[in-house]
């Protein structure tokens, strides 16, 4: 049963001492149950920028960009008559050739079955947004298609060119002008101008740009890629990812037969069509969501969940990568927070 008054100190606690421990210089947890919310906000920007974290501080969402941009605009295509799951992506993406390449669908791209490998480094091969996407489309298959589940950022970025072919516009436009300007959404964007830089909690000293980054995109692979990407460069902040959340509970936009299509688990893996889904030997999710609950992580230190039975949304952003990627604190607290909130929204949470 929901609990008649919630106290959400052990959140915040569980979340400063984290922080203090060097997880991350910073982070954010955000709720949302049944439409009420509750923002936190703990430790710093980063090193060099002692303002604490709040609502509406902007991340950079990595991963997360795979169900907040990505996701929505093929829901929205599909919706739309514009694409099909179950015809092969060669229709949409004529340069995607080769062998067995024929076989393979938007919905095993989307439920990451497709046989192409996980990852490559385009940012070392090629020198502009088309030679990437050259270099996606003629990456030879690592498995027969519909065989093997295997996370793949190359799939995402083969799934960015086919809406982009669909809308005959680029993905950063489109979900602007189809997904977050109707929902005033205003801190979702690829390319976060440099005005809202102090509003960005800055991510990795990375070795191959030779500094720290702040509001210029994390993933190598996407800054290649004019920082346009479905599988990376979206920035947000907690309380517009929570308003995002909110819009998916409520199945608005698309058709709800697309809707459910798109959050039922796949036969591989722990997966529905871009979401992630629940694990039972254990995942970002923790162990007390549904089973029917729907989420993602991000490599920056992010993650959403959404818990449709229990109306409600887990949005926790960090830096964890700032000042360096090489920090393997921050992987258990997803998870503990997720628990965490169940214990404290519901007195019977198992």
């Amino acid at each position: 049963m929901p609990r008649l008054s919630t106290d959400w100190l052990p959140v915040m606690s569980y979340l400063d001492s984290v922080i203090a421990a060097g997880a991350a210089p910073g982070a954010v947890v955000a709720v949302s149950h049944r439409g009420d919310r509750f923002i936190f906000g703990t430790g710093t920007l980063g090193s060099d920028d002692t303002t604490r974290p709040g609502g509406s501080t902007i991340y950079d969402l990595a991963s997360l960009t795979k169900v907040v941009a990505l996701t929505p605009a093929i829901m929205l295509a599909v919706s739309e008559g514009r694409l099909a799951l179950d015809t092969a992506v060669q229709q949409y993406v004529p340069a995607f050739a080769g062998p067995d390449k024929e076989q393979v669908t938007v919905r095993m791209l989307l439920a990451h079955v497709s046989g192409l490998p996980a990852w490559r480094p385009l940012y070392r091969e090629a020198r502009s947004r088309n030679e990437a996407f050259a270099l996606v489309d003629t990456t030879p298959l690592s498995a027969v298609p519909g065989t093997q589940a295997v996370y793949s950022d190359l799939g995402a970025i083969l799934l960015t060119q086919a809406v982009e072919s669909a809308y005959g516009e680029r993905i950063d436009s489109l979900v602007e002008r189809r997904l977050f300007r109707p929902l005033d959404l205003a801190s979702l964007r690829y390319l976060p101008p440099p005005p809202w830089h102090n509003r960005i909690a800055p991510t990795e000293l990375d070795p191959w740009r030779g500094r720290v980054l702040r509001g210029e995109v994390h993933d190598e692979n996407a800054a290649i890629m004019d920082g346009v990407s479905g599988h990376a460069g979206l920035f947000g902040s907690a309380e517009d990812l929570l308003t995002f959340a909110e819009w998916v509970l409520d199945q608005a936009v698309v058709r709800p037969s697309v809707f459910a299509e798109f959050t039922t688990r796949q036969p591989l893996g722990d997966r529905a069509l871009g979401w992630d889904m629940p694990s039972e030997s254990g995942s970002s999710a923790g162990r007390k969501l549904s089973p029917s609950s729907i989420g993602h992580t991000g490599f920056t230190g992010t993650s959403l969940w959404i818990d449709p039975e229990h109306d409600l949304a887990i949005v926790l952003l960090s830096n964890r990568v700032h000042p360096t990627r090489d920090n393997p604190r921050w992987g258990p607290v997803r998870a503990a927070v997720a628990d965490l909130v169940m214990t404290t929204l519901f007195e019977d949470a198992p």
